[in-house]
């Protein structure tokens, strides 16, 4: 059996604020069944669209990052279902899974000092585990001819989405990430900065681009790793793109989606990418959210897109007035990849 928390009707209506003369998202989302299995459901139903959580801060605790992605997944939910049903996006086209149950593993995971060897060593096992998890309902999704929209939890989890991803397919898959870091770390045991040179070096991931790097905060050892597979590994700057005005935002993009676009490819984007979001390594300086949105509608409208990542938002870091705020943004962010992904063909 899926390792899932299902999301039940109960909890939709526990978070929709219904208001007389609107219809919210939330009305219309479907969710699977109670006797019904996730694998059936999930070729049967109508939603093209299906969100995953993963609220765990475990592999961002192993890459001594500060704990709090695990509160994002709520923080979205409130959101998403309060979006408007209308002729713009439907509700009725996304079906909330649930949450992978990693309830059990961040209990231990308080328990762990990541300051030792063993206990990093602990915290990879658990992580470990999830990129299980995450694998495999990535997998029954993407075969079920559905789209993910998984939402962390650290960028460990890209690991499974991709593994998940090229299961599904047979073959290996691409990656877009929109990222100031590569997450692209040595092979030291699992952690939320080596998803990427994981799924790299086991065959899962095929070709990676890394769309604005910030250059302040990614190690020369990382850079001569990336050097070596020019061929397959490529990226750009934010400096490069928004100080320097050496690249173009739109030219790379085109760029981007020309070395990607060939196979299958997920999305990814890192919320610490973007400024003042509560996120585990936040930045006070990043490509606007207008520009986060414009990225996820030209690269979620290709047929090869399959699957979107929206992960390391840590609402908990935030202010207790504004830390609903995240939640929001990555509410923006998935209805602009259901918008791109539903609206190509007029």
């Amino acid at each position: 059996m899926e390792n899932i928390i299902k999301f039940t009707v109960n909890d939709l209506t526990k978070y929709t604020a219904q208001r007389s003369g609107e219809i919210k998202f939330g009305e219309r989302i479907l969710t699977v069944p109670k006797d019904v299995s996730i694998t059936d459901y999930l070729k049967t139903c109508e939603a093209k669209f299906v969100l995953l959580g993963i609220p765990e801060d475990i592999g961002v605790r192993a890459n001594f990052g500060r704990p709090g992605t695990a509160s994002a997944w709520e923080s979205a939910i409130k959101s998403i279902v309060n979006l408007q049903h209308n002729k713009f996006n439907k509700g009725s086209n996304l079906l909330i899974l649930g949450k992978i149950d990693v309830t059990e593993a961040m209990k231990q995971a308080d328990t762990i000092d990541a300051k030792t060897i063993e206990g990093r060593k602990a915290l990879s096992e658990l992580v470990e585990k999830i990129d299980k998890d995450v694998a495999h309902i990535v997998c029954l999704i993407i075969q079920a001819g559905k789209f993910p929209i998984i939402i962390g939890g650290g960028h460990n989890n890209a690991y499974g989405n991709i593994k998940g991803t090229a299961l599904a397919k047979a073959k290996p898959v691409n990656v877009i990430n929109f990222d100031a870091h590569t997450d692209f770390r040595q092979l030291e045991g699992r952690h939320s900065g080596n998803g990427f040179s994981y799924a790299f070096e086991e065959g899962f991931l095929k070709k990676y681009f890394i769309f604005g790097l910030h250059e302040n905060y990614t190690s020369k050892g990382v850079m001569e790793n990336i050097k070596k597979h020019s061929d397959t590994i490529k990226f750009n700057t934010y400096e490069q793109i928004s100080v320097r005005k050496e690249k173009s935002f739109s030219e790379e993009k085109v760029f981007a989606l020309s070395f990607i676009s060939d196979d299958p490819f997920g999305i990814e984007i890192d919320l610490d990418a973007l400024p003042n979001v509560a996120s585990s390594a936040i930045t006070p300086s990043g490509f606007s959210i207008e520009k986060a949105r414009q990225f996820i509608h030209y690269f979620g409208q290709h047929k090869h897109a399959a699957y979107l990542h929206l992960c390391e938002g840590a609402p908990e870091l935030d202010n207790e007035k504004t830390n609903h705020v995240t939640g929001k943004l990555i509410a923006y962010l998935l209805s602009d990849f259901m918008k791109a992904k539903t609206e190509h063909h007029h």
